[in-house]
């Protein structure tokens, strides 16, 4: 492969990427269009309709974390100098028109759709400019800003109907990510048993509340158990071990598994909105995810 390409394939962190495709499946079961589906309402459009939304949500995380490294080069100098901005193989400029392409390709492919996810692309892709800039330096805000991107990711794929009655879903990729943030940020210097400990209490939340909320609302909370039970395990067994040995290693490694599992959210509320079959289907990204994580980072 050649150098250059691999090297803007990695500004965009291909194993990132089928996660934001499955938040658009799960928005779209919360919307209810799966429940919907028979021969005379489900058509050729619809499909296309989803798959603009999936296009319009990768194309919008990749430009997220393109553009991260273009304003993050002056320190990759220092802590991640092997990365293809600092390291000298992608200019600055190429890198910033890479990332900007991107996001412009993200919200005209949701704005195909309809305006009303064209709007939530285009503040998505706002709220992804302002993590970027400034959100990332704040302990507070940082979190909580990126994970209002994901969880605008979410409402993305749930506005496909042009009806946002559910959008309160959206908390929930809200305050899991706020909490892969949160652990995130000792992966360079280790040292973060404090951020390690809340982030486990968010991750529990979350946990709790599709529990409680699957119940209260009769949704299918027996048939999303496993894929729940899934998503505990795979998030707590590299979480435990970073608390243990704080070390950047585990750390990274807990960030990874926290980053790759939302697949396993994101089907889990699929199912709890529609069938079985949709969170398989969705569950079919993870090991996709897991295979381009060992060919390009993650973080």
């Amino acid at each position: 492969m050649n150098p250059v390409f691999k090297g803007y394939l990695r500004l965009a962190r291909p194993a990132n990427l089928p996660t934001a495709a499955a938040d658009i499946i799960a928005g779209v079961a919360i919307s209810g269009l799966f429940l919907g589906i028979t021969a005379s309402t489900w058509g050729t459009s619809r499909f296309v309709e989803i798959l603009l939304l999936v296009f319009a949500s990768v194309f919008l995380y990749a430009a997220g974390v393109v553009l991260n490294d273009v304003f993050d080069h002056r320190l990759d100098k220092i802590e991640r100098p092997e990365r293809p901005i600092p390291s000298g193989l992608i200019p600055v400029k190429y890198a910033a028109i890479f990332g900007g392409v991107l996001m412009n390709l993200g919200v005209l492919s949701a704005f195909l759709v309809s305006s009303v996810c064209g709007i939530i692309a285009f503040a998505l892709g706002l709220s992804i400019l302002l993590y970027d800039a400034l959100g990332k330096h704040h302990s507070f805000f940082g979190p909580l800003n990126m994970g209002i991107c994901r969880g605008l990711n979410l409402l993305l794929g749930i506005s496909i109907l042009s009806d946002l009655s559910n959008w309160g879903y959206f908390i929930f990729p809200v305050v899991y990510i706020a909490a892969i943030t949160l652990i995130s940020r000792g992966e360079v210097h280790g040292q973060n048993r404090s951020h390690i400990l809340f982030a486990g209490g968010l991750y529990s939340s979350v946990i709790l509340g599709i529990i409680i909320l699957f119940s209260i609302s009769e949704l299918n909370l027996l048939e999303s158990l496993p894929f729940l039970l899934l998503f505990s395990f795979l998030v707590f067994k590299p979480l435990l071990k970073a608390y243990r040995e704080n070390s950047p290693q585990n750390i990274k490694k807990a960030v990874m598994a926290g980053v790759i599992s939302i697949i396993v959210l994101d089907a889990t509320l699929a199912v709890g909105f529609s069938y079985w079959w949709v969170g398989l289907i969705t569950l079919l990204l993870l090991p996709l995810s897991i295979f381009l994580s060992k060919l390009f980072a993650v973080t």
